[in-house]
């Protein structure tokens, strides 16, 4: 198995740049796999920040549900994998009414057999209150239960916030400091 990384963090803590500036330092073809479907203007405004910073070394694959196929079909020694992200793949599997923990599983053993690494951005959504309704409660709950999965399998693990990374698990990359961005 590759040296897999997870990198967890709240919303706008610099978790996708610190991934994305990760795949680039290790000087193998990236890959950049995208979960999220930009279902309204807001959503799609993220999605084009997020291709905005992105250059032409990335080739780019939407997929909202079947990441365990897209890392089988692509993962190779000469390419690292970017999953952005975990959460968003959750979210999308529930509204699918995909079954999750066979979507996790799936996952799992897609990620033990890649060749090459893969790094996946996610959510961090258990720091939080308890949500009110059952959906929610379902959706932390699985997210928690997927990044204990995923970080038991990674080499790495980075815990974001406020642009700073936290190594919870093997050695810290040497990246740049991002740029830092403007509201």
């Amino acid at each position: 198995m590759a040296g897999h990384s997870l990198i967890l963090g709240g919303a706008r803590s610099g978790k996708s740049r610190y991934a994305e500036d990760t795949a680039l330092g290790l000087a193998l073809r990236p890959i950049y796999v995208a979960t999220g479907a930009a279902g309204d203007g807001e959503m799609a405004a993220r999605v084009a920040a997020h291709q905005a910073r992105r250059d032409r070394r990335w080739q780019t694959i939407e997929e909202p549900l079947d990441v365990a196929q897209v890392l089988a079909r692509e993962s190779t020694a000469e390419s690292v994998i970017l999953i952005d992200c975990l959460t968003l793949w959750l979210s999308n599997l529930m509204a699918a009414g995909r079954d999750i923990g066979g979507a996790r599983d799936g996952l799992l053993a897609a990620l033990a057999a890649a060749p090459g690494p893969v790094i996946m951005v996610s959510n961090e959504v258990g720091l939080g209150i308890v949500p009110m309704n059952p959906v929610a409660r379902q959706f932390r709950d699985e997210a928690g239960y997927l990044h204990q999965a995923v970080a038991a399998l990674a080499a790495q693990v980075v815990f974001m916030a406020a642009g700073l990374p936290l190594v919870m698990k093997g050695a810290a990359q040497s990246v740049p400091s991002p740029q830092i961005p403007q509201p």
